[in-house]
């Protein structure tokens, strides 16, 4: 699994990562979902970098022109319901890719320990397709090797990117031990070092999915 750490370069993402950590102005949610997605499209450019391509050519008013095109049939991803946000950054770039998204939650009715429960998948064929799937956090990593896991009853793709806003050295570490090392990357916009006593990451930015829609019951 390569993991690529889009916080070692210093570029105008870290201004968008400022704000979505920042308590001060993550309470304005218009503005929280926005960053998501800007982070979203900020990584859809990054992965498109490593991406099969095929010339195609095109007739200009003045002559013809081959022009490099993604020729991978892009498939995204994304965990109901954090992930919407990015999922709209990743779909503003790769606008004809087919889509997935999936019901996973944490489930505490028997206490503090919580399983991870999986209600919900929408999905076309994945077979031989290129997965983005999208998470804004991966904390412990469970809910993240669910869904994969889920997934995969929908077919195998080819090619499998997980893109992350923030994620846990934890979660990285889970993901290096369950899945396939061969046809996965992982991008995160940023790792963070630890979870706290209920698995949050810290310092984290929160509950994503409360600061982009509010709190739930």
């Amino acid at each position: 699994m390569a993991i690529i750490n889009l916080s070692d370069q210093h570029t105008l993402m870290n201004t968008f990562m400022l704000e979505l950590r920042d308590q001060s102005i993550q309470r304005d949610p218009m503005r929280f979902r926005r960053n998501l997605e800007r982070v979203g499209e900020i990584m859809a450019y990054e992965i498109s970098k490593t991406l099969e391509y095929q010339d195609r050519e095109i007739q200009t008013p003045l002559g013809q022109c081959a022009v490099p095109v993604i020729a991978d049939r892009i498939v995204l991803g994304t965990i109901l319901r954090a992930g919407l946000p990015l999922h709209r950054g990743f779909l503003n770039y790769f606008d004809r890719s087919e889509n997935v998204f999936i019901s996973a939650f944490r489930d505490y009715s028997k206490g503090e320990d919580f399983d991870i429960r999986i209600e919900y998948i929408a999905s076309p064929d994945l077979s031989g397709k290129t997965l983005i799937l999208v998470d804004p956090m991966i904390a412990t990593g469970d809910s993240l090797v669910q869904s994969y896991a889920a997934l995969l009853g929908k077919g195998n793709p080819s090619k499998v990117h997980i893109a992350t806003v923030i994620a846990s050295a934890d979660g990285v570490e889970k993901l290096k031990e369950k899945l396939d090392l061969d046809t996965i990357d992982l991008w995160c916009a940023a790792i963070d070092p630890t979870l706290n006593s209920k698995s949050y990451i810290v310092p984290g930015l929160g509950d994503a999915g409360d600061l982009a829609f509010g709190e739930k019951m």
